[in-house]
C-alpha cells in the first residue's frame, strides 16, 4: 500500500499545512499569555481564569456551531474563523503596545478566540472527513497527529524564546504571522458543501449530536472519563508558577509546555508501527491511570529535567487516551452528524481543558500549588476507578466489538489543537 497516497490529495495537503501553522500560533499564544498574566498578577487564580475566559464562549456556542457546520460550506467557515484568530492576536499586540496592565482586557480577547474556535473545531474536522477516502483515512490521521505534535513542541519553545529574547509584543507579532499563513493556505481549499439528508426540524436537529452520544454508552463513558481525568488532573495552566520555582523563566516555560507533546509524538510514532490496542477499554483505563500518576509526581519534582520527563510521560499516556476515544467516536458517527458530534466531543474536551484550567487555578489559590496538583492526580485515579466500575461496556470494550456497531470501521478522528495539553 502506498504510504504517501493521502499526501497526493491536494486539499488534504493544504488543510494539513494550514492546521500546522494554526497549531504553532495557538501554542505560542498559550505560553505568551500565561507568562504575561502571571507577571501582571502573580496569582494562580488569574491563570485559571484564562481557561474559563475561553471555555465559556466555546462551550456556549459549541452545539450551535456544530449544527451550523453541518448545514453550511466548510471552507468558508475555516477561513473566517482562522482570520478571526489573526484579528484577536492583533488586539493582543495593541493592548501590549498600549502598556495595558489589566488582565481583564486580555481575558476579553481570549473569550473572543473561544468564539472563533467553537466554529473552527467542527468545520476543520468535518472538512477532512469529506476530503479523504475511508480506505486511507488512517494515513491522514497519522500525518495530522504528527504535524500537530510537532507544532505543539515547536510553538511553546518558540513562544518562550521570543518572549525571553524580546517581549510579548514581538512574540504576538510572530504569532500573527503564523496564523496568517494558516489563513492563506485555507483560502486555496476547494469548497465542501453539506450532505443533505431528511432530518427532524428545529431544536431536534440542534440536539442531534447530544442524543447520539448519550445513546451510545461506550462513547459517553470514554468522553466522560477523559473529561473528568483532565478536569482534575490537568496542571498545564500552572506551569508558569513551576517555571518560576525551578528558576527557568519564560524559555524554560516553553520547554515545560512542549514536553507533553514530545511524549505524545513519541507514543504516536510507536503506535504507527504496531497493531492497534485490541483490549481497547483496558488500554484506555490504563493510560488515564498513568496520566494521573504523572500528575501526582510532577509537582513534587525539584529537578527541571525530571519535571520534563514526567510531563513527557503524561503526554504519551494522554495521546493513547485521545486516539482510542476519538477512534471509537469517529467509527460510529454518520456523515450527516459529524459536525454536531464533533462539537459535542469538543464540548467535553473544552470542559476538561479550559474548565480544568480554571479548577486548577482555584484549587491552587485555596490549597497551594503543589497540594492542588497532587490532589488532582489522585482524583484522576478516582475517575478511572469509577469508570471501570460504572461502565462495564467500556472496561470490556475491544476494537472488534466497535467494528460490529453501525457496521463501521475504526479510524481516528482529526482533532483541532487545543490550548491545553491535547
Amino acid at each position: 500500500m502506498d504510504r504517501y497516497a493521502v499526501l497526493r490529495i491536494r486539499d488534504f495537503r493544504l488543510s494539513l499545512v494550514s492546521k500546522f501553522f494554526v497549531a504553532l500560533g495557538l501554542q505560542m499564544q498559550a505560553v505568551v499569555i500565561g507568562w504575561q498574566i502571571y507577571q501582571l498578577t502573580h496569582d494562580p487564580l488569574a491563570l485559571g481564569l484564562i481557561g474559563l475566559a475561553e471555555a465559556l464562549p466555546f462551550m456556549g456556542l459549541s452545539l450551535w456551531a456544530g449544527h451550523y457546520t453541518d448545514h453550511h460550506e466548510k471552507r468558508r467557515i475555516i477561513v473566517w474563523t482562522e482570520g478571526g484568530l489573526v484579528g484577536c492576536t492583533f488586539l493582543l499586540m495593541a493592548l501590549t503596545a498600549a502598556g495595558n496592565r489589566s488582565p481583564w482586557l486580555i481575558y476579553g480577547v481570549i473569550g473572543l478566540t473561544g468564539v472563533f474556535r467553537s466554529f473552527l473545531w467542527p468545520a476543520s474536522s468535518t472538512y477532512i472527513d469529506m476530503t479523504v477516502p475511508q480506505r486511507i483515512y488512517s494515513q491522514a490521521a497519522g500525518w495530522n497527529s504528527t504535524l500537530w505534535q510537532v507544532g505543539a513542541i515547536v510553538g511553546p519553545i518558540l513562544g518562550g524564546w521570543v518572549y525571553a529574547l524580546s517581549d510579548a509584543f514581538h512574540a504576538y507579532g510572530v504569532m500573527a504571522g503564523l496564523l496568517l499563513m494558516g489563513v492563506l493556505f485555507a483560502t486555496r481549499l476547494h469548497p465542501k458543501w453539506p450532505v443533505r439528508v431528511k432530518e427532524e426540524s428545529g431544536m431536534a436537529q440542534l440536539w442531534g449530536g447530544i442524543r447520539f452520544v448519550f445513546s451510545h454508552q461506550p462513547i459517553l463513558a470514554a468522553l466522560s472519563l477523559d473529561m473528568f481525568a483532565v478536569l482534575f488532573g490537568g496542571a498545564v495552566i500552572l506551569l508558569p508558577i513551576f517555571a518560576e520555582r525551578l528558576g527557568v523563566g519564560p524559555s524554560g516555560l516553553g520547554l515545560l509546555r512542549a514536553a507533553p507533546a514530545v511524549g505524545a509524538l513519541g507514543v504516536a510514532l510507536y503506535q504507527s508501527h504496531r497493531p492497534v490496542f485490541k483490549r481497547t477499554g483496558v488500554a484506555l483505563l490504563t493510560a488515564v491511570a498513568i496520566f494521573g500518576l504523572c500528575m501526582i509526581l510532577f509537582p513534587l519534582s525539584k529537578s527541571f529535567v525530571l519535571s520534563l520527563l514526567l510531563l513527557a510521560a503524561s503526554g504519551g499516556a494522554d495521546n493513547v487516551s485521545v486516539v482510542i476515544r476519538a477512534s471509537i467516536l469517529q467509527a460510529m458517527t454518520p456523515d450527516h452528524l459529524r459536525g454536531r458530534v464533533s462539537s459535542v466531543n469538543g464540548l467535553f474536551i473544552g470542559s476538561s481543558n479550559e474548565i480544568g484550567a480554571f479548577e486548577s487555578g482555584v484549587a491552587a489559590k485555596w490549597l497551594g500549588t503543589v497540594p492542588s496538583v497532587v490532589l488532582g492526580g489522585i482524583m484522576t485515579w478516582v475517575s478511572v476507578a469509577v469508570a471501570a466500575w460504572a461502565a462495564p461496556q467500556l472496561r470490556r470494550l475491544r476494537l472488534e466489538s466497535v467494528q460490529g456497531l453501525e457496521g463501521a470501521r475504526i479510524r481516528p478522528v482529526l482533532e483541532m489543537p487545543q490550548t491545553g495539553m491535547r
